[in-house]
Parts: structure tokens; sequence; C-alpha cells
């Protein structure tokens, strides 16, 4: 008797009302999921951006270098006892710009891997953090290195009747230009790696 009291007391639910429970149930979207696509997109556009900007910035970084590094000139007429002849080396300031400007050239070759890093995985925290780091460091030492030269550069070109020193830019024609050249491109690598930290330091992080 209890157990035909059992089966009567149980509740038969039709499979149509189950098939229909089932197709009602609530879906759920975590709008997490939408909003992290385009910040994905924004991080992997500002890495790439970051490659190509280092590109520009090695290009005029090592033309300045090769530039101050091969500037020499002779004049065609000398004397016995002395020759007119003008060489980056002469100059204390040009050569720490030659060394300072190939020091940054060579990092920027090394921070390539580190950029496409940053682009295959645009979250990645140490890489981004290490060239925010590096790229503030050389381009104060870009910037140092320009700003000495321009102003021997400048000295060559006008002289200083103060001091009794002579424009020689008049004379070395070719030296002067090519030397300011190279501050040229100095500077232009300089502004491009600031704008590469500034791009760096402003990159939406992950929430």
């Amino acid at each position: 008797m209890e157990t035909h009291r059992s089966e009567d007391a149980a509740i038969n639910i039709p499979a149509e009302a189950k098939a229909n429970a089932k197709g009602t149930a609530p879906l759920v979207v975590s709008s997490k999921t939408v909003v992290q696509q385009p910040k994905r997109r924004t991080e992997k556009g500002i890495a790439i951006c970051d490659f190509f900007l280092r590109l520009c910035a090695i290009g005029a970084v090592m033309g300045a270098t090769i530039t101050m590094g091969t500037n020499e000139e002779a004049l065609p007429f000398f004397t016995q006892f002395f020759q007119f002849h003008a060489q980056y080396n002469d100059i204390p300031v040009f050569q720490f710009f030659v060394i300072a400007n190939a020091i940054v050239t060579g990092y920027l070759l090394l921070s390539l891997p580190f950029s496409i890093i940053c682009i295959i995985r645009p979250y990645a925290r140490t890489p981004r953090l290490l060239l925010v780091i590096f790229d503030t460091v050389m381009t104060g030492l870009t910037i140092t290195a320009a700003s000495a030269s321009a102003s021997i550069v400048y000295l060559a070109h006008n002289g200083n009747p103060n001091t009794n020193w002579l424009a020689i830019c008049q004379q070395f024609g070719d030296f002067c230009k090519n030397a300011s050249g190279a501050v040229v491109g100095s500077f232009i690598a300089g502004a491009i790696l600031m704008f590469i930290t500034v791009l760096s330091a402003f990159t939406p992080k992950r929430s």
C-alpha cells in the first residue's frame, strides 16, 4: 500500500513543459568580456605604433652617428709645417656625440624583440616597464649629446668675438654641414624617443 501511495503522489511533468523550461533559460553575457576586446585592440595598435616609431628612431640616430663619425674635411692648400684638416675626433664634444648615439642605436636595435613581444602579448607588463625605463634614459642621453654638439656647431658657424673664437665654417663648409645634419638627426631621434616614452606611459592598463 505504501508503494502505491508514493507512486500516486508523484507529480508527472510533461516532456514538452521540460523542453520549454530549458529553452527559456536566461542567457548571461559578461560585460567584462565585451569590454576586453576594444581594450585589447587598442593595446595592440599602440604596440604596433611603438614598433614603427622605433624603426624611425633607429634610422635617425644611426644616420646621425655615421654622418658625424665619418665627418672630416681637408683643405686643398697647406703649408710646409701645417695642413688644414678638420675631423670629428678633434673636438671632444663630437666624440661624446658619436659614442652616445652609438649606444642609443645599439639599445634601439636590442629593444625591437621586446617591442614585438608587446605586440604579441599586449598585456605583458614586464617588457613594457623595461622599455619605458630605458627609453627615458636613452631620451636624456640623445638630447644631451645633441644639445652639447649644437653649441659647438653654433660656434663653428658664428664664432665668438668676446673670446676671439673665429668661425671656421667659411673654410670648412662641408664639415660644418655634415655636423649640422648629424645634430638635427639626433634631435629628431630624441623627439621620437620622447614620444615613444609618453605613448608607453599612457597606454591603457588591463583592469
